[in-house]
């Protein structure tokens, strides 16, 4: 392999691939327009790493400055993690979220078209599967998204598949992620948004844990499952990453497109995952509960086989492990 560009690079998913690029000594080159993440990041992922991050500042939306980045660092494959990815926020903003996750993937494409780039593993979502009609989730289950980042992340899915159709000499993944949770071992880098909106499950138990709000909201307890909450399939951070670094190795030995779920394919309950931080780490974790949320669904596990038949990945982290990470990297950093 030659340099991995890496969009939205210092963001969650990104900085903790970008660590494990290196431990396997894959060169890579970070672009992000550091919208929803911290410069200290780089700072960070260089002292995990023990060398020097080649970053640039710059939004997928600028083609012409993807194709400079391209013709200069002789890029092979894309990691390509640059998007918006609240659910909620998709409701009430979903035309920012069309023009940079479906606009902005357009952007990167043409740039990749123009200098012959033709690997690239894209970072999609569980979401595109909408109300699940069965379970556990394979990749063959029909797609009917219920919210606009998850319908932005299908339309991509599209483009690229229609793309592979008319021109066989593209490689493409699509990951579809579950529910990512955890920090890097070394507890430098963990999930850190510049945003104070997040609504993903763990960082608004680490704001109760902080001190920064009094109890966590559970957004209701009258769903049909054992405990009233929500269902999901966690997957430590780690996991997820080391299915990108997979994935870039099957690109290698592989055409045309290819959909894979990244999940444990086990499914544990909001409330679960609150018990076990709480038994894990030893801090009670006050709690209510409110209405649903628009754009929920009930249950939502994966059927992770073809990752595992194809890429030969698994998941190896449960979940006290993402807990307890989560933990120790808000213990020191944030």
């Amino acid at each position: 392999m030659n340099n991995i560009l890496i969009t939205g690079g210092l963001g969650y998913i990104g900085s903790h691939t970008a660590s494990i690029l290196a431990k396997n000594n894959i060169r890579f080159l970070i672009l992000d327009n550091l919208s929803n993440c911290k410069f200290s990041v780089i700072e960070r992922l260089e002292k995990i790493i023990n060398k020097k991050v080649c970053f640039i500042e710059g939004d997928i939306r600028d083609t012409n400055k993807l194709k400079a980045i391209f013709q200069k660092h002789d890029i092979s494959s894309v990691l390509h993690f640059a998007a918006l990815k609240s659910v909620e926020d998709s409701l009430f903003e979903p035309t920012k979220y069309y023009e940079t996750n479906i606009s902005g993937t357009i952007s990167l494409l043409n740039a990749m078209k123009i200098t012959k780039v033709r690997n690239l593993v894209f970072s999609s979502s569980a979401t595109v599967y909408g109300q699940p009609k069965y379970l556990p989730i394979d990749e063959m289950h029909r797609t009917e998204a219920i919210n606009p980042y998850g319908i932005s992340k299908f339309i991509v899915e599209e483009i690229l598949s229609d793309l592979v159709k008319h021109d066989n000499t593209w490689s493409i993944n699509s990951l579809r992620y579950f529910n990512p949770v955890g920090a890097h071992p070394s507890h430098l880098i963990g999930d850190d948004p510049i945003s104070t909106k997040s609504k993903n499950l763990m960082p608004n138990i680490i704001d109760v844990v902080n001190g920064i709000t009094k109890e966590i909201k559970i957004f209701g307890n009258d769903y049909d499952t054992k405990d009233g909450t929500c269902i999901r399939d966690y997957i430590h951070i780690m996991d997820l990453a080391n299915a990108h670094y997979k994935s870039l190795q099957f690109l290698e030995k592989s055409k045309g497109f290819n959909i894979f779920n990244i999940g444990t394919g086990r499914g544990y309950s909001v409330l679960e995952l609150i018990n076990t931080f709480e038994d894990t780490t030893g801090i009670k974790v006050p709690k209510c509960f409110v209405n649903r949320r628009d754009g929920d669904v009930q249950s939502c596990y994966a059927d992770p086989t073809k990752a595992r038949e194809k890429l030969g990945w698994h998941s190896e982290l449960d979940l006290r492990q993402m807990c307890l990470s989560s933990f120790e990297f808000s213990r020191l950093n944030l």
